[in-house]
């Protein structure tokens, strides 16, 4: 096995020239890459490269955790990449080796100095972090009326436990000032109103008893009772404390015939339970259980456009 320098792009190499360099350097130096070891500082800025490398050798070492994110981990493969690129690659393993003072999660920042993350991110990291302190909290999947008008948006909130008011209470975390004042967002993120954001179970019921239209229920082009149905069963997985990806798929959420009775009755019964001030805990542990609904460590989500089988440990 040979060693090669690390590989880096300069900065006014265009994509195409740094290929056709790889693969003069294969060619004119006697197949020079074959099965070399070659480390990438970045391979998500550099993913044309490092797919032309990877016609040579699969021995390609990607430091993205580590240069992003401080964490002592190497990527090693192109689809460990893609994973960590779209956000699907399980690090459970993986600890910073540091921890932020606590003074700075308390100073505002600039929004170039903010970590980018979508709704589920923020919702997880909350729950996480009201948890720590003692403080029972769990991540909801649903919709929120707030985004755009007429429409219920594809949405993750964090719902946590007020003692002072003895009550189940929304936080939208994604809401800072920025995007308050942008959106023109007329209520306290910090306790968001039922009507304005709607937790799976309520949509699906709305969408059933005919009360809403199924369309007006999604994000992008994808809406429907399909997609309040991924979200049905994504939210009873998050109560279960298995917050997957908003794009993860598995189970009763890959049957293509949406209307099958059986289908409807279970899926009414986890509205139905997921739904309401107080939720029985039991019974919403006992029906995840369903092989049809749990998350068994096995499924198919969105990668580079595509899906990708992915496994997931599960405990």
């Amino acid at each position: 096995m040979r060693w090669c320098r690390s590989s880096r792009t300069g900065a006014r190499l265009a994509d195409l020239f740094l290929e056709w360099a790889v693969r003069h350097a294969q060619h004119s130096l006697g197949r020079y890459f074959d099965n070399a070891k070659v480390l990438f500082f970045s391979g998500l800025a550099n993913p044309k490269l490092a797919m032309s490398m990877s016609e040579y050798t699969q021995n390609l070492l990607f430091a993205d955790p580590l240069l992003q994110l401080g964490v002592p981990k190497l990527l090693t493969s192109i689809d460990a990449l893609g994973l960590y690129g779209s956000g699907a690659h399980y690090v459970v393993d993986w600890a910073p080796p540091r921890v932020l003072p606590g003074a700075l999660l308390l100073e505002p920042r600039a929004l170039d100095k903010k970590l980018l993350g979508n709704c589920r991110d923020h919702s997880v990291l909350l729950a996480a972090m009201l948890r720590q302190r003692g403080c029972p909290a769990r991540a909801r999947c649903g919709f929120a009326t707030y985004f755009l008008p007429d429409h219920y948006e594809d949405h993750w909130v964090t719902e946590y436990w007020n003692r002072g008011q003895n009550r189940w209470v929304l936080v939208d975390a994604q809401l800072d000032k920025f995007q308050a004042e942008t959106l023109g967002i007329d209520f306290d993120p910090l306790d968001v109103p039922r009507d304005r954001l709607l937790v799976a179970g309520q949509a699906w019921q709305m969408c059933r008893s005919g009360a809403a239209d199924p369309e007006k229920f999604g994000i992008f082009d994808m809406h429907g009772l399909d997609f309040v149905r991924g979200n049905l069963v994504r939210d009873l997985a998050a109560l279960n404390k298995v917050e997957l990806l908003p794009w993860d798929c598995w189970g009763i959420i890959l049957d293509e015939q949406i209307d099958s009775p059986d289908g409807l009755s279970l899926l009414d019964r986890v509205a139905s339970l997921t739904t309401g001030a107080e939720l029985d805990l039991d019974a919403v542990r006992s029906t995840y259980a369903d092989p049809r609904l749990r998350m068994d460590g096995k499924l198919l989500s969105y990668v580079d456009g595509g899906m990708a089988q992915i496994v997931v440990p599960v405990s």
